[in-house]
């Protein structure tokens, strides 16, 4: 099929959309999203929940049936085998993305740099792992990456320890390579987010020689990040390597805004949502004018910005199925999107994050309190359901 002949593709369509979801699931995500509706409720309930499992009171199966399920794959990669089979039936792939934060210790990031390997493993192996993903502050400790930006002079001790953080990430990055698995470099706070370009390229340059493994990541809510993407652009021509690069808009934006103002430098963010949107969309348009040199993920809940995708690469006679474009959202959001682009022939994926459920949902709560993903989004999403559920009902 040629690119300029794609199939119809509609966000709005909810039988694709919920399609793996019975009637009993579906009542369960409407009862979900309506209480995640109301703001009010997500930031009480999350403290509630946050002091039980402090605590230590038996709410942990009520959790992990409720919103651990909805929005994480299992607490280990076992327990995730059902939701990468689940999703793979409808040709959307699985990212593991181990949740758990390191406690800053070498042991503690050894841990992580053995559990990324082994979702490396696991891709190697499957079929519907199309890339794995790790965060650097997971193998690095984060006061020493803020160093090195601010270049200023790392102790014996400092320089070893990035030594070692180094080190890790070789080891994953040389993995992925071994196997021919695509591997992330999850975005980080501004402030050593630098340190992290660096030593993604670093990789890139080792291991990207003949398609892109490694792939950065740039967060377009900063206004400079178009900017650093045409310079990584540059650079992997004048060197001869792959651009990977994975576009999302940002999960940071009050702690960048807040630090910000602490230490008195302008603030990296844009101005507005709208200023984000369209550097989000020039940045598509900007990797897709250059796709012989970039592969590119669009990693957004952006119904606007995913259809503009579809159209570049149909200006640019590429079929859905090439392999250099890949959307992706978060597992339990936006399934008209994943399932929707899946069924019309893109190259989808889903996060899917997971760990131990006392480790993993402080992660997911800072993420409604940081960023309200969550809780932005669930006024679309309870529409959606509502919308399914009833045409189910009218079919009957």
């Amino acid at each position: 099929m040629l690119a300029t002949h794609a199939p119809a593709l509609s966000f709005n369509d909810t039988a694709v959309a919920f399609a793996s979801k019975s009637d009993a699931e579906l009542r369960q995500m409407y009862a979900l999203f309506a209480a995640m509706n109301n703001n009010t409720l997500v930031k009480a309930g999350g403290g509630m929940m946050k002091t039980a499992l402090k605590w230590g009171l038996p709410v942990k199966f009520l959790i992990k049936k409720t919103i651990f399920e909805q929005f994480c794959g299992g607490e280990n990669i076992q327990e995730c085998l059902p939701v990468i089979e689940e999703l793979g039936r409808y040709n959307i792939g699985t990212i593991l993305d181990y949740s758990v934060e390191g406690e800053g210790s070498d042991k503690s990031f050894d841990h992580t740099r053995d559990e990324i390997l082994a979702t490396i493993d696991m891709a190697h192996r499957s079929t519907h792992i199309p890339f794995s993903v790790f965060k650097v502050t997971g193998l690095a400790d984060s006061a020493i990456l803020e160093k090195v930006q601010a270049k200023q002079t790392l102790n014996q001790a400092e320089q070893a320890s990035y030594e070692r953080s180094r080190a890790r990430i070789d080891a994953i990055c040389a993995r992925a390579h071994q196997y021919g698995v695509r591997v992330f470099v999850d975005a980080e706070e501004s402030w050593f987010q630098e340190t992290i370009d660096m030593l993604a390229y670093e990789m890139m340059a080792k291991y990207n020689q003949e398609s892109a493994i490694v792939w950065n990541t740039y967060q377009l809510y900063r206004h400079d990040r178009l900017e650093a993407i045409e310079q990584a652009c540059e650079t992997a021509k004048r060197d001869g390597y792959y651009l990977g690069g994975k576009l999302v808009r940002g999960a940071y934006m009050e702690k960048e805004s807040r630090t910000a103002a602490q230490r008195g430098y302008q603030n990296p963010i844009n101005p507005t949502k709208e200023a984000t949107d369209q550097l989000y969309n020039e940045s598509l348009r900007f990797c897709m004018a250059h796709v012989d040199r970039i592969s590119i993920c669009a990693g957004t809940h952006n119904e606007a910005s995913s259809l503009l995708l579809t159209k570049l690469m149909q200006e640019h006679n590429l079929r859905p199925q090439d392999t250099r474009v890949w959307f992706a959202q978060l597992y339990g959001m936006s399934d008209n999107l994943s399932y929707n682009l899946a069924n019309a022939g893109y190259n989808t994926a889903k996060y899917v994050p997971y760990g131990p459920v006392e480790a993993v949902m402080p992660y997911l709560l800072r993420r409604a309190d940081e960023n309200t993903a969550i809780a932005g989004q669930s006024s679309r999403e309870f529409s959606l359901i509502q919308r399914e559920i009833a045409r189910r009902k009218s079919k009957k």
